[in-house]
């Protein structure tokens, strides 16, 4: 996973409002079945993906010559896209979005039987499945992430432990006690927003069922203030804003530098970021090309405890779907499921299998260790979420407010923190009312 994945899955939400106005289907409700026989599926498909990378360095056409000795009828061809979620938008206005593609964040996902066919029942899937929830359109389901992540605090273990801090802290104010001490024993900054790049500040919302340990939190944020005291969201934003207040974080935010901030974490001239699961093979990477040593590179979860444990949330990558206007559907399913049952994409990419049965990647193992909880949210109420935020222009998954959050802190705008995020619960209530959630 890039940090372009990262981005689509960040923004993905807010692109919504800006519509999509495709043919749509003629076929509604056509499914892409699962092919009994692979000596009987042919043709050629087109898969678009936003794995640039892998398209340029062979690493797809590796995959296929792999899927190939199980289906030797199909041939597979990729078109790696830049700009994924511009300008497949465009494609689909016409039929012409290939066989395969990953589901754009601007789709609103009632709208998924139109330009999708379906992969089953969300039933049968989810026992075997994560994510499902996702993409369930009526009982059916229309995608399926190849794999996840997990959001938690990318760490120097080092810089850490010279600090003198061990144990993962537990409650807010403890990691503030740790990024003070690494303050004044160490000459790491200890933590970084990224503030200027802006879409690692969305990362924050994924907090959000972390410190409840409730995997109806999607749930709650459609039916509640998710800035209510005590409320995950609340305690996220609380932190972020008293690692800037209490001088915590990088002197100036508006000259940070995502690519920079890699290897300056790897060497431990950075102490701590909040990103997630994906971003530790990058950071690994980083301290290998840095002469520095990959195994200092740390993952720990939300400082929250529920009922003696931490809690994480599991969420997908994009999802895979079959064109709905797709000549060769068997061929196209017979791609995605091999390539989220066989390819081992997920284990290259060090990320959560989607298949519930996996173990956990090397990367989440101190947290299987640990005990740490993974929770699979209901996204059931999802659509309803996005409505509300765009909506309401609040943006959760936009890095506006906390933007602006990080301003307040550091004392470039005026005002106290508890307006300021009731004022967000301000405008999110009323657009709820005003839908009649």
């Amino acid at each position: 996973m890039n940090r372009r994945t990262v981005l689509a899955l960040a923004v993905g939400a807010a692109l919504l409002a800006s519509g999509c106005t495709g043919t749509g289907g003629t076929s509604k409700g056509a499914d892409a079945e699962a092919p009994d026989d692979p000596s009987k599926v042919s043709g050629t498909i087109t898969v678009l993906t936003h794995r640039t990378d892998l398209v340029q360095d062979g690493t797809m056409k590796k995959y296929a010559a792999e899927f190939n000795k199980t289906y030797p009828e199909v041939k597979v061809e990729f078109d790696g896209i830049t700009d994924y979620e511009g300008e497949v938008k465009i494609r689909m206005n016409t039929e012409n979005y290939g066989d395969v593609l990953m589901i754009p964040g601007v789709i609103e996902k009632k709208d998924y039987p139109k330009f999708f066919a379906s992969l089953g029942s969300q039933t049968e899937r989810s026992e075997k499945y994560r994510f499902t929830d996702y993409t369930t359109v009526e009982g059916k389901v229309y995608g399926q992430s190849p794999l996840g992540a997990v959001p938690g605090f990318i760490y120097n273990r080092k810089v850490w432990r010279e600090a003198g801090i061990t144990d993962w802290p537990k409650t807010p104010a403890e990691f503030l006690a740790g990024l003070k001490a690494i303050k004044s024993g160490t000459d790491a900054i200890p933590y970084y927003t990224n503030f200027k790049d802006m879409w690692p500040l969305t990362q924050w919302t994924q907090v959000n069922g972390s410190v409840s340990c409730d995997e109806q939190a999607t749930t709650k944020l459609a039916e509640g203030d998710p800035w209510a005291e005590g409320s995950d969201l609340r305690t996220a934003d609380t932190l972020l804003y008293d690692i800037v207040r209490e001088g915590l974080a990088e002197k100036d935010p508006t000259t940070t530098n995502w690519e920079a901030s890699k290897p300056k974490l790897a060497k431990g001239e950075i102490a701590t970021m909040w990103l997630g699961s994906w971003a530790v093979i990058q950071m690994r990477g980083a301290a290998k090309q840095a002469g520095a040593n990959p195994g200092d590179i740390g993952f720990m979860p939300f400082p929250a405890h529920k009922n003696g444990t931490f809690c994480a949330v599991a969420l997908p990558d994009y999802n895979q779907a079959v064109n709905i206007h797709s000549e060769h559907k068997a061929a196209a399913r017979a791609w995605i499921d091999w390539f989220t049952d066989k390819s081992g994409y997920a284990a290259d990419n060090l990320a959560l299998s989607p298949l519930k049965s996996a173990p956990l990647p090397d990367v989440l193992k101190p947290y299987e260790e640990a005990g740490v909880r993974i929770l699979d949210l209901d996204d059931t109420k999802g659509a309803e979420v996005k409505t509300i935020d765009n909506q309401s222009e609040v943006g959760i998954n936009k890095p506006d407010y906390r933007q602006d959050l990080v301003d307040l802190a550091r004392g470039a705008t005026k005002g106290s923190l508890d307006d300021f995020l009731n004022g967000l619960a301000k405008k999110w209530t009323e657009t709820q009312q005003s839908l009649g959630s």
